[in-house]
């Protein structure tokens, strides 16, 4: 149920009980499951935090999607 212009315009997944994540929540994931990255996941996807990720990674999304556009990338 999700349009192409949605896949584009931000990253999509599925975890392992096939619940999707979208956008910031899929960088987290990703960083929760890389060595090393752990703390990414735990600085950025903290409850205080986690508000102003989601916010300044689809502020991000939007930007490079519209580059993107505009270089006729889609």
């Amino acid at each position: 149920g999700v349009s192409l212009d949605d896949i584009r315009r931000r990253l999509h997944a599925t975890d392992a009980d096939g619940k999707l994540l979208v956008g910031a929540d899929v960088a987290i994931a990703v960083w929760l499951r890389t060595p090393g990255e752990g703390w990414l996941a735990a600085l950025f996807g903290n409850r205080a935090v986690l508000p102003l990720t989601r916010y300044a990674y689809d502020r991000f999304a939007d930007l490079l999607y519209a580059w993107n556009r505009r270089k006729g990338r889609w």
